[in-house]
């Protein structure tokens, strides 16, 4: 059965059918299915009720799986058992809703803010694959900003004004605004600052973009308050209803993204009473985050 491909908004995101993800696919799909994430930028596979094996073969496709930023802890039990599976849930390592004053689900909850998956790391991450197990009934949906779009849309003096920023991305910065600072040393230290481009070259689809979320702290040579103040006005503009697809969750929904032209960000449910269990797993960037960071304009790439 061949592959259907629905448009679920006027700019991007998309419903894919047509597929068992709970096989192995072949690669001929694997390409259709890259080739509709470069279009779309985000892709919805319903009535998919994959295992954890059978999620992270799948996503093992499409490139190298990142580690999940919960399992470096020495000595942290891991409820799913497979470092390279985060767990997206309010559940703890014994399956039970997590107390109002557990610390972690201070850390989830950070997940609210505009984010794109680990660019806080040297080498960020590339595509997301996120799965639902169990829902919560009313809330904790996940809307997603096109940032390809959401670029195109700026005045030509604010594209020229942002063309070669370096944002500085954290996240000890993005976790502190949630009030959660309780790091390690050990963590500290794996995850230093890191600088990303504001604005880049997609590499696959050849749309410029924006590169934003909330680990980015402030711009590089700018005052920490004008850079944060740039930011918000980034992040609000291109968080508008024109350019963000809200996915309501069905369970055994597969949703994949690609974190190197959208953000997105999960919505309030009643985390301490309900359960959500949501497994992710996340590609790599293809390449550690370049050292000299401004963005080369290919000749394709157009101003609106």
């Amino acid at each position: 059965m061949a592959l259907s491909i629905k448009a679920l908004h006027p700019v991007f995101a998309a419903e894919v059918s047509g597929v068992d993800l709970r096989v192995a696919v072949d690669q001929e799909t694997i390409g259709e299915i890259a080739a509709a994430l470069d279009l779309y930028a985000v892709l919805v596979f319903p009535k998919q009720p994959l295992s954890n094996y059978q999620q992270l073969r799948f996503s093992r496709r499409f490139g190298t799986l990142e580690n999940a930023l919960g399992s470096i802890r020495p000595g942290r039990q891991l409820r799913l058992g497979d470092t390279r599976l985060a767990d997206i849930s309010n559940l703890d390592a014994h399956n039970e809703v997590r107390s109002p004053s557990d610390p972690w689900r201070l850390m989830q909850l950070a997940n609210q803010l505009w984010h794109t998956d680990s660019s806080f790391k040297p080498i960020s991450g590339k595509i997301s694959f996120l799965t639902a197990h169990e829902l919560p009934s009313v809330g904790g949906e996940t809307e997603f900003a096109d940032l390809r779009a959401a670029y195109e849309a700026l005045d030509v003096d604010v594209q020229l004004q942002i063309e070669n920023m370096v944002a500085e991305h954290s996240v000890f910065y993005s976790r502190s605004l949630f009030g959660y600072r309780e790091f390690t040393e050990h963590e500290r230290v794996a995850f230093p600052p890191v600088p990303q481009a504001v604005v880049r070259v997609h590499p696959d689809s050849g749309r410029t973009t924006l590169y934003l979320a909330s680990h980015a702290s402030h711009i590089v040579g700018l005052p920490i308050a004008q850079g944060r103040a740039l930011l918000d006005d980034l992040i609000t503009f291109s968080t508008q209803p024109r350019f963000v697809h809200r996915h309501k969750w069905r369970l055994h929904d597969l949703v994949m993204w690609d974190n190197r032209c959208t953000m997105h960000r999960a919505t309030p449910y009643e985390d301490t009473r309900e359960r959500r269990d949501m497994r992710r797993t996340t590609v790599e960037d293809t390449y550690p985050t370049p050292s000299r960071v401004r963005t080369q304009r290919s000749s394709s790439a157009k101003r609106t």
